[in-house]
C-alpha cells in the first residue's frame, strides 16, 4: 500500500500502537488491507515491517509466548484435515494440558459440534472448521486471543454461541482480544476500534 493509503490508519506509520491486557480490540479494514498482517506481526509469524514489537511479558522466546500468552485462530483456521474435529483440538491441549476431555467435550457440545467430534477434519463445512479452531485456541493459557475474523462462515445463531463463550473465557482470564473484520460486530462489545 502506498503512503497516501495508509495515512489514515490507527496503526501503520504511527509512532507507538499499544494492546493493554483486558481490552477488547476490533480491527476494521476492507479486504487486503492488512489486517491479518498486524495479528502476524504480533504473533511473531511475520517479519515483513519496518520498527519493533515488543512485550510487557518478561519472555525471550516466542515460540513461548505462543504457547502461554497469545492463541491465534488463523483466518485459514490452519487445522489438520486428515484428523478428527477432536483430533485437532487435542493436539493443542496435550502441549498445555489447559482443559480437560470433559472441558474440551462440553465445549463441542455448547458449539453443536457433538455430532462430528469425530469426524476428519475435511469433511467438515466451513462454519464447523471455525468452530473447531476457536475451541482449539482455547485449549491454552493467553493473555490475547488474536481472532482472524472469525464470523466469517457463521450464521447469526453461532455467533452468538461463540461470543458468548468468548465472552466468559476473556472474563475468566482477564485476557485481551483483537478481532479483524471488514465491518463493524455489532454483537460483540469492543473498548476500541482501530481503523486501518
Amino acid at each position: 500500500m502506498s503512503e497516501a493509503e495508509l495515512s489514515g490508519s490507527d496503526i501503520y506509520l504511527q509512532k507507538e500502537v499499544v494492546f493493554q491486557k483486558g481490552q477488547r480490540y476490533l480491527l476494521k479494514a476492507n479486504s487486503g488491507h492488512g489486517k491479518s498482517s498486524v495479528l502476524n506481526f504480533i504473533y511473531g509469524s511475520n517479519f515483513n515491517y519496518t520498527g519493533e514489537v515488543s512485550y510487557s511479558i518478561e519472555e525471550t522466546s516466542i515460540f513461548n509466548l505462543r504457547k502461554t500468552e497469545i492463541s491465534y485462530v488463523f483466518q485459514d483456521f490452519k487445522l489438520f484435515p486428515s484428523l478428527t474435529l477432536f483430533e485437532n483440538i487435542q493436539l493443542k491441549n496435550k502441549l498445555t494440558h489447559y482443559k480437560s476431555t470433559e472441558q474440551i467435550d462440553a465445549l463441542i457440545e455448547k458449539m453443536q459440534l457433538t455430532h462430528r467430534r469425530d469426524s476428519l477434519v475435511g469433511t467438515l463445512s466451513l462454519g464447523q472448521r471455525q468452530r473447531a479452531a476457536v475451541i482449539r485456541a482455547l485449549c491454552q493459557p493467553f493473555s490475547f486471543l488474536l481472532l482472524d475474523e472469525p464470523f466469517s462462515h457463521l450464521d447469526n445463531s453461532n455467533i452468538k454461541i461463540i461470543v458468548e463463550i468468548l465472552n466468559k473465557e476473556l472474563e475468566e482470564r482477564q485476557a485481551a482480544v483483537i478481532i479483524t473484520a471488514l465491518d463493524n460486530l455489532p454483537f460483540f462489545e469492543f473498548d476500541k476500534t482501530i481503523n486501518l
